[in-house]
């Protein structure tokens, strides 16, 4: 392939790394230029639009399915693309960072499709970034085996799982690539990265370029998303629908034009999945300011609630009446070597298994190999032979606005443990992903960036409402900084103190915690950069 020069190239401002050249070549970076070029100033519109409309949500503007798309949910002649080689059958998918290990495990588990995350289960330092790309170039060209220095052997097997990317989010950037003065959408980078190197060999391996889609909140988030497939494959000299993508929804006004979402991207669809736990975290941040959105702890608010449940039944039967897979939530928890808790655990599990399995989901999200067993029994039980049931179109199911918002049906106040709890986690969870590990098992579950976010907008949520005390929530944050340095004297626990303030105690509510922490980043990486050259 062959681009014509850009006129501002894509500047490398990131530290050389070992291999880094692999990825950052030139042409990779004219490829990048170019999607920068044509989408970058709708990634501003998009983000312009989120914030409109979060204004208008915050002042009492109703949530409704649209009118003005009516017709695409009554219109009973469209479906989605046929499932892409790889993905007809997805009863187990893994998810987890693109980190050598992890990918050697999650590729070797039995999961039918491994999510290789640069989004929430990813700390975007540069070495992550870069290197997760090298891992990914690495596991197609089946050349990711490795020994560690205590002899632990890592090969992969003959049966892998197919692979899945899911890149950052519209929110973010990536500071250590620029164009014309100013920072690459960190979505474009990670996609088009892989999608340079990996989308034909992918090809040629049998599969294609696969991807999952994080935090859209709309039909036009999709349609951009769309036309950047489109220009990437013509670019790249691919045929139009070999990319495939899985919307995660998981905010709540993505909720409200799922078949719209689906449609926009019906021949690049694969699919739409429950992303649980960044949904709760939508369902707060839009509507925390109104006092009959108090959700209670975050482990008291199940998928059995009413609302989750709509949201999950409403999801199946959009994704079957249109031929898509529907996927189900993750199942988080990290096996114990102590056996009653883990037999405890495997047990949640599998009841969240069943019942989505039962539901019509085709498949689930697991985050540790250790889950995957449970995950594909339960799901064999189901299915059988079959790749899915999206013959189950779920005709049964009638889904109102004031089903997907009824919050108030399980509202309770926050326990001291739940309040506890959400400071440890996210204090935790903070100091993690300024040390660079964005997957962190605390206290048997595997928490990743939507789980913290969860935790800290609940903390603010609580707090608006009087629900509890600021001083309370001061000395147990205090309480964990003391503890987290006990245990970790490398901790860098000012700096997650910090942010835990700035995110969860300021008067206004961030939309999110990962910029505020990913500058954070960049200052003190800068500073021990300038301390060695010193």
């Amino acid at each position: 392939m062959s681009f014509t020069p850009l006129t501002g190239s894509v500047r490398v401002l990131g530290a050389p790394g070992e291999r880094h050249e692999e990825i950052l070549t030139p042409e990779a970076l004219e490829f990048l230029g170019r999607l920068d070029g044509a989408f970058a100033g709708r990634r501003l519109e998009i983000l312009k639009e989120r914030r409109r409309r979060s204004a208008h949500l915050a002042s009492g503007s109703p949530l409704d399915f649209s009118r003005a798309t009516a017709a695409v949910r009554t219109d009973t002649g469209w479906r989605v693309a046929a499932p892409a080689p790889g993905l007809t059958d997805r009863r187990v998918e893994i998810t987890g960072p693109p980190e050598r290990r992890m990918a050697v495990n999650a590729l070797n588990s039995g999961a039918r499709v491994w999510m290789a995350d640069f989004e929430d289960a990813t700390a975007p330092t540069w070495g992550n970034v870069i290197g997760g790309q090298l891992n990914l170039l690495d596991a197609i060209e089946r050349r990711i085996d490795f020994t560690t220095p205590e002899g632990k052997e890592y090969r992969l097997g003959q049966e892998l799982a197919t692979i899945m990317v899911r890149p950052r989010g519209w929110h973010l950037l990536e500071e250590h690539l620029e164009i014309d003065g100013r920072p690459v959408p960190a979505s474009l980078v990670d996609f088009g990265l892989y999608s340079f190197h990996c989308a034909q060999r992918q090809i040629d391996a049998g599969h294609g370029p696969y991807f999952y889609l994080p935090k859209l909140e709309n039909r036009y988030e999709a349609r951009l998303w769309n036309d950047i497939f489109l220009y990437a494959q013509d670019l790249l000299g691919i045929p139009r629908g070999t990319v495939r993508a899985t919307v995660l929804i998981e905010t709540i006004t993505a909720a409200f034009e799922m078949e719209e979402i689906l449609h926009e991207l019906r021949d690049h669809s694969a699919g739409l999945n429950a992303g649980r736990w960044d949904y709760l975290f939508s369902l707060i941040k839009n509507f925390g300011h109104r006092t009959d959105f108090q959700l209670p702890d975050r482990a008291a608010v199940t998928m059995t609630a009413p609302f989750m449940r709509a949201y999950t039944e409403l999801l199946v039967r959009t994704c079957h009446r249109r031929g898509a897979h529907a996927i189900g939530g993750m199942a988080a928890h990290v096996p114990s070597r102590d056996a009653e808790a883990n037999t405890a655990a495997l047990a949640k599990v599998r009841l969240d298994k069943e019942r989505e399995a039962e539901d019509g989901f085709d498949g689930s999200w697991v985050a540790h190999p250790g889950l995957v067993p449970v995950c594909r029994e339960v799901f064999g039980n189901v299915l059988g032979d079959r790749p899915h049931q999206l013959e189950r179109t779920r005709e049964d199911v009638e889904v109102a606005a004031a089903d997907l918002l009824s919050v108030r049906r399980i509202a309770a106040p926050p326990s001291s443990e739940g309040i506890r709890s959400n400071v440890a986690v996210a204090l935790r969870y903070f100091d993690a992903w300024l040390r660079g590990s964005g997957a962190v098992a605390l206290n048997g579950l595997m928490e990743d960036a939507a789980t913290a976010e969860i935790a800290r907008v609940q903390i603010w949520q609580w707090l608006r409402h009087d629900r509890v005390d600021r001083g309370t929530v001061i000395d147990l944050l205090d309480a964990e900084c003391a503890a987290l340095e006990a245990e970790d004297p490398e901790a860098l626990v000012l700096e997650a103190r910090e942010v835990f303030v700035d995110t969860a105690l300021s008067g206004r509510l961030p939309a999110f915690f990962t910029p505020e922490a990913y500058t954070r980043h960049l200052v003190r990486s800068a500073a021990l950069t300038a301390q060695v050259n010193a």
